[in-house]
Protein backbone atom coordinates (compact mmCIF):
# COMPACT_ATOMS: atom_id res chain seq x y z
CA UNK A 1 0.00 0.00 0.00
CA UNK A 2 3.06 2.40 0.73
CA UNK A 3 4.60 2.03 -2.83
CA UNK A 4 0.99 2.81 -4.46
CA UNK A 5 0.99 6.10 -2.29
CA UNK A 6 4.20 6.58 -2.97
CA UNK A 7 4.43 6.06 -7.00
CA UNK A 8 0.54 8.48 -7.47
CA UNK A 9 2.53 11.30 -5.00
CA UNK A 10 5.49 10.90 -6.95
CA UNK A 11 3.17 11.66 -10.08
CA UNK A 12 1.52 14.09 -8.43
CA UNK A 13 4.48 16.01 -7.28
CA UNK A 14 6.06 15.87 -11.32
CA UNK A 15 2.43 17.02 -12.78
CA UNK A 16 3.02 19.94 -10.10
CA UNK A 17 6.24 20.69 -11.26
CA UNK A 18 5.38 20.36 -15.35
CA UNK A 19 2.99 22.84 -14.38
CA UNK A 20 4.88 25.09 -12.62
CA UNK A 21 7.51 25.40 -15.52
CA UNK A 22 4.85 26.03 -18.06
CA UNK A 23 3.15 28.76 -16.13
CA UNK A 24 6.82 30.53 -15.71
CA UNK A 25 7.55 30.04 -19.29
CA UNK A 26 4.33 31.64 -20.18
CA UNK A 27 4.55 34.85 -18.18
CA UNK A 28 8.40 35.37 -19.14
CA UNK A 29 7.55 34.95 -23.13
CA UNK A 30 4.30 37.14 -22.06
CA UNK A 31 6.29 40.04 -20.61
CA UNK A 32 5.21 42.23 -17.62
CA UNK A 33 4.41 44.77 -19.89
CA UNK A 34 7.37 46.74 -17.92
CA UNK A 35 9.51 46.34 -20.69
CA UNK A 36 9.63 49.09 -23.61
CA UNK A 37 8.79 48.08 -27.03
CA UNK A 38 9.81 49.81 -30.32
CA UNK A 39 7.86 51.83 -31.92
CA UNK A 40 6.21 50.58 -34.95
CA UNK A 41 5.49 53.67 -36.36
CA UNK A 42 9.11 54.86 -36.08
CA UNK A 43 10.42 55.05 -40.04
CA UNK A 44 13.33 53.92 -41.12
CA UNK A 45 14.46 57.56 -42.06
CA UNK A 46 14.41 59.51 -38.89
CA UNK A 47 15.43 62.50 -40.63
CA UNK A 48 13.41 63.00 -43.90
CA UNK A 49 10.08 62.02 -45.30
CA UNK A 50 9.50 59.28 -47.12
CA UNK A 51 9.24 59.07 -50.35
CA UNK A 52 6.71 57.36 -52.83
CA UNK A 53 7.14 54.53 -54.84
CA UNK A 54 7.26 55.32 -58.28
CA UNK A 55 4.15 53.14 -58.36
CA UNK A 56 2.43 55.21 -55.78
CA UNK A 57 3.43 58.69 -58.32
CA UNK A 58 1.65 57.38 -61.14
CA UNK A 59 -1.34 56.16 -59.40
CA UNK A 60 -1.74 59.79 -58.25
CA UNK A 61 -2.11 61.22 -61.62
CA UNK A 62 -4.79 60.42 -63.60
CA UNK A 63 -4.47 58.79 -66.94
CA UNK A 64 -7.58 61.05 -68.36
CA UNK A 65 -10.06 63.91 -66.59
CA UNK A 66 -14.11 63.65 -68.38
CA UNK A 67 -15.49 66.97 -67.23
CA UNK A 68 -18.83 66.93 -66.85
CA UNK A 69 -21.67 69.83 -65.33
CA UNK A 70 -21.64 72.22 -62.93
CA UNK A 71 -17.77 70.91 -61.77
CA UNK A 72 -18.68 67.35 -61.79
CA UNK A 73 -15.52 65.62 -62.68
CA UNK A 74 -14.31 62.36 -63.99
CA UNK A 75 -10.79 61.17 -63.24
CA UNK A 76 -9.87 58.09 -64.75
CA UNK A 77 -6.89 56.26 -62.79
CA UNK A 78 -6.42 53.24 -64.79
CA UNK A 79 -7.37 51.03 -67.58
CA UNK A 80 -6.24 47.66 -67.67
CA UNK A 81 -6.41 44.20 -70.04
CA UNK A 82 -7.24 41.10 -68.15
CA UNK A 83 -7.10 37.93 -69.03
CA UNK A 84 -10.84 36.82 -68.97
CA UNK A 85 -11.17 39.23 -72.38
CA UNK A 86 -12.29 42.22 -70.93
CA UNK A 87 -11.24 45.48 -69.98
CA UNK A 88 -11.53 47.34 -66.91
CA UNK A 89 -11.49 50.78 -66.13
CA UNK A 90 -11.13 52.48 -62.84
CA UNK A 91 -11.87 56.10 -61.42
CA UNK A 92 -13.13 58.66 -59.19
CA UNK A 93 -15.92 61.13 -59.49
CA UNK A 94 -15.03 64.23 -58.03
CA UNK A 95 -17.73 66.92 -57.21
CA UNK A 96 -15.79 70.30 -57.79
CA UNK A 97 -18.28 72.59 -57.23
CA UNK A 98 -19.67 74.52 -54.79
CA UNK A 99 -22.75 72.58 -53.49
CA UNK A 100 -23.87 69.09 -53.66
CA UNK A 101 -24.94 67.55 -56.90
CA UNK A 102 -26.83 65.18 -58.30
CA UNK A 103 -25.65 62.43 -60.48
CA UNK A 104 -27.17 62.99 -64.09
CA UNK A 105 -29.37 59.59 -64.92
CA UNK A 106 -28.22 60.28 -68.54
CA UNK A 107 -25.17 58.39 -67.64
CA UNK A 108 -26.74 55.29 -67.96
CA UNK A 109 -27.26 55.57 -71.35
CA UNK A 110 -31.12 54.84 -72.60
CA UNK A 111 -31.31 51.42 -73.63
CA UNK A 112 -33.74 50.07 -71.74
CA UNK A 113 -31.96 47.18 -70.20
CA UNK A 114 -29.67 49.19 -68.57
CA UNK A 115 -32.27 52.28 -67.45
CA UNK A 116 -34.18 49.59 -65.63
CA UNK A 117 -31.44 48.71 -63.06
CA UNK A 118 -31.25 52.38 -61.99
CA UNK A 119 -28.28 54.99 -62.15
CA UNK A 120 -24.95 53.79 -63.74
CA UNK A 121 -21.86 54.35 -66.04
CA UNK A 122 -24.08 51.78 -68.19
CA UNK A 123 -23.72 54.29 -70.97
CA UNK A 124 -20.25 54.42 -71.51
CA UNK A 125 -18.00 53.48 -74.46
CA UNK A 126 -14.40 53.01 -75.45
CA UNK A 127 -14.34 53.95 -79.15
CA UNK A 128 -11.31 52.39 -81.70
CA UNK A 129 -11.10 55.23 -84.28
CA UNK A 130 -8.56 53.21 -86.18
CA UNK A 131 -10.42 49.92 -85.70
CA UNK A 132 -13.63 51.90 -85.97
CA UNK A 133 -15.07 49.77 -83.49
CA UNK A 134 -17.13 50.87 -80.61
CA UNK A 135 -17.08 49.25 -77.18
CA UNK A 136 -20.34 49.44 -74.99
CA UNK A 137 -20.12 48.44 -71.15
CA UNK A 138 -21.03 44.97 -70.22
CA UNK A 139 -23.71 43.61 -68.97
CA UNK A 140 -24.53 40.46 -66.78
CA UNK A 141 -27.12 37.88 -67.61
CA UNK A 142 -29.81 39.82 -66.34
CA UNK A 143 -29.10 42.79 -67.96
CA UNK A 144 -27.18 44.57 -64.96
CA UNK A 145 -24.26 46.41 -66.59
CA UNK A 146 -20.85 45.94 -65.06
CA UNK A 147 -20.10 49.22 -63.75
CA UNK A 148 -21.04 51.28 -60.50
CA UNK A 149 -24.17 51.55 -59.80
CA UNK A 150 -26.82 53.39 -57.71
CA UNK A 151 -25.12 56.46 -57.63
CA UNK A 152 -27.17 59.36 -56.55
CA UNK A 153 -26.03 62.46 -54.73
CA UNK A 154 -22.30 63.87 -54.71
CA UNK A 155 -21.59 66.29 -51.95
CA UNK A 156 -19.14 69.70 -52.59
CA UNK A 157 -15.32 68.42 -52.64
CA UNK A 158 -16.79 64.28 -52.14
CA UNK A 159 -14.59 61.63 -54.67
CA UNK A 160 -16.65 58.21 -55.30
CA UNK A 161 -14.58 55.53 -56.88
CA UNK A 162 -16.34 54.10 -59.95
CA UNK A 163 -15.52 51.09 -62.56
CA UNK A 164 -16.35 50.25 -65.65
CA UNK A 165 -16.13 46.89 -67.95
CA UNK A 166 -15.75 46.56 -71.68
CA UNK A 167 -14.74 43.69 -73.91
CA UNK A 168 -11.10 43.73 -74.66
CA UNK A 169 -9.97 45.46 -78.14
CA UNK A 170 -7.91 43.56 -80.21
CA UNK A 171 -4.32 43.92 -78.60
CA UNK A 172 -3.02 46.08 -80.97
CA UNK A 173 -5.91 48.50 -79.97
CA UNK A 174 -3.90 50.13 -76.59
CA UNK A 175 -5.18 54.01 -77.10
CA UNK A 176 -8.80 54.52 -77.23
CA UNK A 177 -11.31 57.50 -76.68
CA UNK A 178 -13.48 57.23 -73.39
CA UNK A 179 -17.22 58.78 -74.11
CA UNK A 180 -19.58 59.04 -70.77
CA UNK A 181 -23.12 61.06 -72.22
CA UNK A 182 -22.79 64.69 -70.32
CA UNK A 183 -19.02 64.24 -69.81
CA UNK A 184 -16.36 65.50 -72.38
CA UNK A 185 -14.39 61.97 -74.15
CA UNK A 186 -10.89 61.56 -73.05
CA UNK A 187 -7.71 59.66 -75.16
CA UNK A 188 -7.00 56.81 -72.57
CA UNK A 189 -4.08 54.10 -73.14
CA UNK A 190 -4.40 50.34 -71.88
CA UNK A 191 -2.19 48.59 -69.92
Amino acid sequence: MNGGFTARAGRGIAALAAATGLVLGAASCGGGGDEKKPDSRASASKGGASRPSPQERASQAPLAELKGQDGLLLQITSAQRDSGGFVTVNGNFKNDGSRSLVIPSGLRGDETEIVQHGTSLGGATLVDSQGKKRYYVLRDTEGRPLTTTGLTTIQSGQNIPVFMQFPAPPSGAAELTLQLPTFSSAPIKIS
